[in-house]
């Protein structure tokens, strides 16, 4: 079964963080959150439409990143660009 990917793997997870809750050294919540990387195994889906790319990662989750145009039109594949 192919999964789709706009992106290679490497490329979609540089782009997305995955979202934690910050804990304490005492254990508890510090209602801070943390950015975390995602790493090119986790990535199982990756789709880039406009400037918004969405990666599913191997456990569930849908990480959704913001792009500045400029990252877009890196990323984009030349027959892409192409056709437009």
């Amino acid at each position: 079964m192919d999964h789709p990917m706009d992106l290679p793997a490497a490329a979609a997870a540089k782009h997305v963080k995955r979202v934690q809750p910050e804990i304490g050294e005492d254990g508890k919540l510090t209602g801070k959150e943390l950015q975390i990387a995602v790493s090119v195994n986790e990535v199982f889906a990756s789709r880039l439409r406009d400037d918004v790319l969405t990666v599913i990662t191997t456990d569930g989750q849908r990480l959704v990143a913001v792009l500045p145009q400029t990252v877009v039109d890196k990323l984009k594949p030349a027959n892409e660009a192409d056709k437009q």
